[in-house]
């Protein structure tokens, strides 16, 4: 594999070669698609010096690529995904999945016991060790060591084989939560492994002293605590308990302190009551920590030291209290009880002041029942503080000593069934559990930032960005003499505009970054003065520039220091192209890194090194993966090749388009020009949307078969492909989605490309909608495939997502469907925005696709098109994809529904003959069930 000159820029874009330019051979078929491989998960070792990614077709099984990029030695992993990397990069692992051939030949009951493995791979000499059946696996801190734990055995009954079949029947008493695995620890320097029996939890210290292990067996009425010397992998029992289940473990980051909790094992785990003790590892000294009458501890108290080792974090409840069991008929007189008959009821009490609607609080049961109230014990003086309490139930501790910001949506829950999302932000002194009101009822998306040295809150609020001062309980508007607004200039929604977001803090708290829509601003926090970072050049020029390839770690939020050097990614709203430059902070100005027709995205930065990796990538150029200093981005290597797949294809070419709405206004999008395109020849042309389409120019195509068309094959089909944004007007979502279309195609029609009898168009759920409502007010399109479309207004208004337990009702008032007011208020716009209403107008042949467990638009909204359509005389036919949420997951009907979808367009816009099932439908059958 080819490597690109790290000093040569010139070889860097000569990879831009047009496909015409490239031997292109074959036509593009379902079957390229499947096997067309991508690459997912890249990771980078702390050190910068290793690469690994997983390279996974559409359909088949997946591999690992790891490269060196120091020897420049590459390995290919069979069957390798979701990779981790040892902090030195030593090592690298990746799951390895269950061969797709063998996971398609099991019955349903062998799937069940089909279980995954790992493969750990030697980055020096490509030397791999598997290990199957496992649960879990994690490296320490400093790579010394891998934990891996494994799925439970899978016992068989052995008749010959008393003492086992006792052994089992005494383990069937004991709940699975309570059940220990066998835990390998592998040291990395030498390999040898250390296993263990029974471990119910472990953990390791960040300085690499230590790996902690709770091992839990009841039967043997074995409860001990092993701490295991990394440098050494010696390991010794530091505290055993009778009858009582360790749970959860945490050690402290300087490998002094242990924290535990355990409970009676002989109480069931749902209702078991915890305490928590801390483990001095250095005096062996346990000691317990306070206990209250009105917080205790149950199985889901996780914790967490901080990384100063001097405070431990963990949750607590009001109470623990076993699951109610209901009564069973027993006897002749329970047959007649009225209490033990009813409750055997199926019932769902809905009261209309309930907080949460019932398939919502459903859906948020399994959550509530985990939910901890953050606590926290300061080690030094074993003084306990609740923090997180039944009114703020949610806190969010990043590594602040002092102060930690917490929050409570319970005054909002009734009201987001129809307003959206709102929470109340609270400051919370972590000394006392003080907490200080911050911000009422605002966005839940809208989160107050925390200065690192906890001196500030900085927070976006309708339009203005605001500093809050801890010591002084101070409160500035930071942007109001600024000429420029911070909230989104292209929010069409009827509700308060959200802001662009914050960058960095600056080192001391001495600043912040702060995004509008192109500019960063530097605010000063001491003056409150703030500056164009960027100088202005973004608004000049129309480039979005934002911070990138920044340690990502949510532990650790990004701190900069002053004058310090940062890559900035630029998207230009002209030419659809990215670019990366560079600024500094405490001065004005960009410098140009390198910018073209591409789009490029930061993949991954190492930690303790300035190494990125980000992909590039064009319509005609598969985004492949590259290397570079994070100071200089433009002397990139190229670490991997799959655009190599592409160039064996005819592939067509993409560009901007522009043209004026039917409003005046102008309008961007994107024109994908068929594979051996011709000039002056009309095509059929399919059109594709949502909303903004036009930053997709550069976009490689997703070259995989799910309810979307396939963008590469339908070019190599002789089609035209049209992606047209759609810019919204409040209350008429429909009419100003048509206005952006048919100008759209008109320009199409007008400049030559088109085909005007063979315009066809396809959307999903909010596409759906708009392409099922498109053909009630024209007649240009002449074949529409409609996928989970709102097709009634009136009765999706009052309907529930079911995937999270919603009502639909804010997404009408506040949010997607932007009627702007309630169904009550405007029932006419509710009316005019509903396709169904004026099937009578329809003169298109429309296909319908539902999946029948649709967990966002009820299905039903297929059924209410396809009905009246029937009803109207209308050519229509509806595809009903059984046990499928909103986007079909099960891969036969993905490509049953993608050959269809070609099919029918084929029929329609090129005059290919009607397969049968368009002709005369498809007769219900059942099928013999497999053994």
């Amino acid at each position: 594999m080819k490597s690109l000159p790290s000093k040569s820029l010139l070889l860097f874009t000569a990879s831009l070669l047009p496909a015409s330019l490239l031997a292109a051979t074959s036509p593009i078929t379902t079957d390229d698609i499947m096997r067309f491989e991508s690459l997912s998960n890249p990771v980078i070792s702390d050190n910068g010096k290793v690469l690994a990614v997983a390279v996974s077709p559409d359909r088949g099984d997946s591999r690992g690529l790891v490269k060196n990029l120091t020897t420049k030695k590459e390995f290919s992993v069979k069957g390798g995904t979701k990779p981790k990397v040892s902090h030195d990069g030593r090592y690298v692992v990746f799951v390895d999945k269950v061969p797709l051939l063998v996971s398609e030949k099991a019955s349903a009951k062998e799937k069940k016991k089909l279980k995954p493995g790992i493969v750990l791979v030697d980055t020096s000499t490509g030397s791999e060790l598997r290990y199957e059946r496992v649960k879990s696996f994690e490296f320490n801190e400093t790579g010394s060591h891998i934990a891996i734990r494994y799925e439970a055995e899978d016992k068989k009954k052995d008749a010959k084989a008393k003492d086992k079949a006792e052994s089992s029947k005494k383990d069937s008493k004991v709940e699975d939560y309570d059940k220990g695995n066998t835990l390998e620890l592998v040291s990395l320097n030498n390999l040898k492994s250390t296993t263990f029996k029974d471990v119910t939890a472990f953990t390791f210290d960040k300085s690499g002293k230590h790996l902690a292990l709770a091992i839990n067996n009841i039967a043997t009425d074995k409860h001990e605590l092993r701490l295991v010397t990394l440098a050494d992998n010696t390991a010794k029992i530091v505290h055993s308990l009778k009858q009582q289940q360790l749970g959860s473990l945490a050690l402290s980051d300087d490998g002094k302190y242990l924290g535990f909790t355990y409970g009676d094992a002989q109480q069931a785990p749902f209702g078991r009551e915890y305490l928590l003790s801390l483990f001095n590892i250095a005096s062996g000294q346990v000691t317990p920590t306070v206990t209250s009458k009105d917080w205790t501890l149950n199985r889901y108290a996780k914790l967490r030291f901080s990384d100063d080792s001097q405070r431990l974090f963990f949750g607590r409840v009001p109470q623990v209290s076993q699951q109610i069991e209901l009564a069973k008929v027993e006897k002749e007189a329970d047959l007649y009880d009225q209490n033990i008959i009813t409750d055997a009821r199926a019932l769902r009490v809905w009261h209309g002041d309930d907080p949460r609607i019932k398939p919502h609080e459903v859906k948020q049961y399994k959550k509530e029942l985990k939910r901890t109230y953050l606590a926290v014990l300061h080690v030094a003086g074993n003084n306990l503080v609740q923090l997180a309490d039944l009114q703020v139930p949610d806190m969010k501790v990043a590594q602040q000593t002092r102060y930690a910001l917490a929050s409570s949506d319970l005054p909002y829950r009734k009201m987001i069934t129809w307003a959206g999302f709102y929470r109340d932000f609270y400051l919370v002194d972590l000394n006392t559990g003080r907490k200080t009101p911050l911000l009422t009822q605002q966005s839940s998306g809208a989160e107050p930032l925390l200065s690192p040295n906890e001196k500030f809150v900085a927070y976006y609020l309708h339009g203005n960005i605001f500093l809050y001062e801890v010591a002084k309980d101070r409160r500035t508007n930071i942007s109001k003499n600024l000429d420029v607004s911070f909230a989104d200039e292209d929010h069409d929604y009827p509700s308060n505009a959200p802001g662009y977001g914050f960058g960095p803090w600056i080192a001391d708290d001495s600043g912040l970054l702060i995004y509008d829509k192109y500019d960063i601003w530097q605010l000063n926090t001491l003056s409150f003065d703030t500056f164009n970072l960027t100088a202005g050049k973004g608004r000049k020029e129309r480039i979005q520039y934002r911070l990138e390839g920044l340690v990502n770690d949510k532990n650790y939020p990004s701190v900069l220091a002053n004058n310090e050097k940062v890559l900035l990614q630029g998207y230009s709203d002209i030419s659809k192209g990215d670019g990366f430059y560079q600024a500094q902070v405490g001065a004005a100005g960009v410098t140009k890194l390198i910018a073209g027709d591409y789009k490029l995205k930061v993949l991954a930065r190492s930690k303790d090194a300035q190494t990125i990796v980000f992909s590039k990538e064009q319509y005609e150029l598969f985004p492949d993966l590259y290397t570079a200093q994070y100071s200089t981005a433009q002397t990139a290597t190229r670490q991997t090749d799959l655009d190599k797949q592409r160039r064996a294809y005819n592939w067509g070419t993409s560009e901007l388009v522009h043209w004026t709405n039917g409003d005046g206004k102008p309008l961007d999008g994107v024109l994908i020009k068929p594979s051996n395109y011709i000039e002056g020849q009309r095509y059929p042309v399919l059109v594709y949307f949502y909303r903004f389409m036009s930053d997709r120019l550069h976009a490689f195509p997703q070259m995989k078969i799910n309810h979307r068309p396939n963008f590469a094959w339908f070019a190599d089909n002789g089609y035209a492909i049209f992606l047209p944004d759609i810019r919204f007007e409040v209350g008429y979502p429909g009419d100003s989605s048509v206005q952006a279309l048919t100008s759209g195609v008109q320009h199409l029609i007008d400049i030559g490309i088109a085909d005007p009898q063979a315009v066809g168009i396809q959307g999903h759920s909010w596409g759906g909608y708009q392409t099922a409502f498109a053909v009630t007010k024209t007649n240009i399109f002449k074949a529409a495939v409609t996928g989970a479309p709102v097709s009634n207004m009136t009765s999706a208004y009052s309907g529930i997502r079911h995937g999270s337990g919603l009502a639909r009702q804010f997404q009408y008032e506040t949010g997607q469907s932007r009627i702007g007011e309630s169904l009550f208020k405007s029932p006419q716009k509710y009316i005019e925005n509903s396709p169904v209403f004026y099937v009578e107008r329809i003169k298109t042949p429309m296909m319908i696709m539902f999946g029948d467990k649709d967990d966002a638009v009820p299905w039903e909204q297929g059924v209410e098109m396809y009905l009246a359509m029937r009803r109207a005389g209308k050519d229509v036919v509806f595809l009903q994809y059984q046990d499928e949420p909103h986007h079909l997951k099960k891969y036969p009907n993905k490509l049953d529904y993608s050959i269809r979808m070609m099919e029918y367009f084929d029929h329609y816009l090129k005059g290919k003959p009607a397969p049968e099932w368009l002709i005369q439908g498809e007769a219900y059958t059942e099928y013999k069930k497999a053994d």
